[in-house]
């Protein structure tokens, strides 16, 4: 295996690490771009960060020796090809937006279908939700099957573009930072990129944590786009509280 296909599985976890911690300590000092009030992650989520923690290391375990096995494979079959050349900015540009729709949709389905099916929500996807009150470094925080959907979209992402490995591994940095930020729990989409340029965003995500949200928006980590096609998006609207801060707040049909 060699360094680029070792990357692609590494990097994405230590960005994860990075910018996870980046956001933590961004929560604990700009508690006027928090969308939930400062100590409620202990108040009402049903799992400690300690669990929380664990769970994440086993997934990223799991994520990394995937990944390892795909590229091997991969690897294996352009054995006696010519070496594969770093494709220009433009083809790169294309095959981000490509990554990202596979992304979407594999996310979308899977995502809608464990929240549609009763069974799979309580054994599978449960554990994402007993973070009512998300944090970045939870962001990741799911079951194992779960997590399996998670990255077998990374992976088709990967093979249905034509990135080259060199450039999954950016592609794959950028997809768990954008993760992360739809779990921060932070809203300032006048200086964050990431949610200034894409509809989906910490408070749309938010909105859907909330209890009366869990048959709408299920639409991560970029667009919002089956939502509003299979008629799943709710609107909403984020409000200042007056103690500080911000707070997510589902439309009704009325509004």
């Amino acid at each position: 295996m060699g360094m680029d296909e070792m990357l692609s599985a590494v990097v994405p976890v230590i960005v994860y690490w990075v910018f996870s911690g980046f956001y933590e300590l961004l929560s604990q000092y700009c508690v006027n771009y928090r969308l939930h009030p400062k100590g409620e992650e202990e108040e009402r989520n049903i799992v400690p960060r300690s669990k929380v923690i664990k769970r994440m290391l086993i997934h990223h375990a799991i994520q990394i020796l995937i990944v390892c096995l795909v590229t091997k494979a991969w690897d294996q079959n352009e054995k006696g090809a010519a070496p594969k050349v770093q494709h220009s900015l433009p083809v790169i540009a294309v095959q981000f937006v490509i990554g990202m729709v596979v992304v979407d949709t594999v996310q979308y389905f899977m995502h809608r279908y464990t929240h549609e099916n009763k069974f799979l929500y309580k054994h599978i996807h449960s554990y994402h939700h007993a973070l009512v009150v998300p944090y970045a470094s939870g962001a990741q925080y799911v079951s194992l099957l779960d997590g399996l959907f998670d990255t077998l979209g990374g992976v088709l992402a990967f093979l249905v573009s034509g990135m080259t490995v060199r450039t999954s591994i950016y592609f794959y940095s950028f997809t768990v930072l954008k993760n992360m930020d739809l779990h921060c729990g932070l809203y300032f989409p006048w200086i964050n990129p990431l949610q200034a340029f894409f509809p989906n965003n910490s408070a749309f995500h938010d909105s859907h944590h909330q209890l009366q949200g869990q048959k709408c928006n299920f639409s991560q980590p970029f667009f919002v786009s089956w939502d509003k096609i299979l008629g799943t998006y709710r609107p909403f609207t984020v409000e200042k509280r007056k103690e500080g801060g911000f707070q997510v707040r589902l439309l009704t049909k009325n509004e």
